[in-house]
């Protein structure tokens, strides 16, 4: 079955986050302190996170990933893992994670049937990395991205939210990291969810980041996948992984939008930064899949044509990201 909203977009994507806790505290997702934990029954049980996936992937989802804060502390997530990729008619089942983790579960992880994963990494300096991630240990998600290959995935993705000021120096070595190492390196606009004011100075577009790149490397476009989301890709001739930049900013990419998402606290939304949201327990609490089928459809055809941030301001509410599964 296809999917499309009222603009005549195919939305075969869900992003389904499962919990809003993390093991990190990245200073653009969320404050240091004053975060308040979402009670045990504000949060959805396996088995209604579970409802919404097999009702989504009747209406048309093909790919579903499973985002947090942060996924992997939440116990009992492989078992529900593999509950998902069993679900008959779902393509791709992917989970972001800070890798933190990710070396003592990666095996198990892949045995539930996980195909890909993506890995949120800032900075390949310790000092830079723990100032970003609060306390992080960058050699704990270096050596998960080895695990992850040792288990059998293909080369996690990097995710690199891209600073002025803060790790843009470090730009050509994530781009050298692609020469020796078959990991896509996907570099990302900081987009503002928490910070009310003076959010610009840390914004680079994603042309500096290519014409910082093309002053070392030269660079070839790659096609993108069928999963491939909404990343420009290139590669560095001869190197083993390919560079994806993702331009939320300056350069939207709402018009190919194939995705809305789920909190874990149930609210969907058609749109990372819509204000609106959809409350799901109704249709959760007690089950009711007709229903859930039908509000879910509401979703799709209420997706908005844009989000509204420009390299000017933004007209959202301020949130924290990890409460939203970004």
């Amino acid at each position: 079955m296809n999917l499309t909203d009222s603009l005549g977009r195919k939305i075969n994507y869900l992003r389904l986050s499962i919990t809003d806790r993390c093991n990190m505290r990245c200073f653009y997702c969320m404050p240091s302190v004053g975060v308040v934990d979402k009670g045990h029954k504000s949060v959805l049980s396996y088995e209604e996170l579970l409802l919404i996936a097999e009702t989504a992937v009747k209406l048309g989802i093909e790919k579903i990933r499973i985002t947090g804060g942060e996924p992997l502390v939440r116990i009992g997530v492989v078992g529900f893992l593999e509950r998902l990729a069993a679900i008959p008619g779902l393509q791709h089942l992917a989970v972001t994670t800070n890798g933190l983790l990710l070396e003592e579960m990666a095996s198990d992880l892949y045995r539930a049937g996980v195909q890909r994963l993506n890995v949120s990494l800032d900075s390949l300096n310790p000092e830079t990395f723990g100032k970003i991630t609060r306390g992080g240990d960058l050699k704990k998600v270096l050596a998960g991205l080895d695990a992850a290959e040792r288990a059998g995935f293909p080369p996690p993705k990097i995710n690199v939210v891209t600073m002025r000021g803060v790790n843009d120096g470090e730009i050509l070595d994530f781009a050298a990291l692609t020469l020796t190492r078959g990991n896509p390196v996907r570099f990302i606009e900081y987009m503002p969810a928490i910070k009310e004011n003076g959010w610009q100075r840390y914004c680079i577009s994603g042309s500096e980041i290519l014409e910082r790149i093309s002053t070392r490397y030269p660079l070839e476009e790659v096609d993108r996948g069928i999963f491939s989301g909404p990343s420009r890709d290139y590669r560095i001739p001869g190197a083993q992984g390919h560079i994806g930049i993702i331009t939320a900013v300056s350069g939207h990419f709402c018009s190919e939008c194939n995705r809305i998402r789920v909190t874990s606290t149930g609210k969907a939304k058609g749109c990372l930064f819509a204000d609106e949201a959809t409350d799901l327990i109704p249709w959760l609490r007690p089950p009711d899949r007709e229903g859930l089928e039908k509000v879910l459809k509401e979703v799709v055809m209420s997706k908005p044509e844009r989000h509204g941030i420009t390299q000017d301001g933004y007209h959202h509410k301020n949130f924290n990201m990890s409460q939203i599964g970004g």
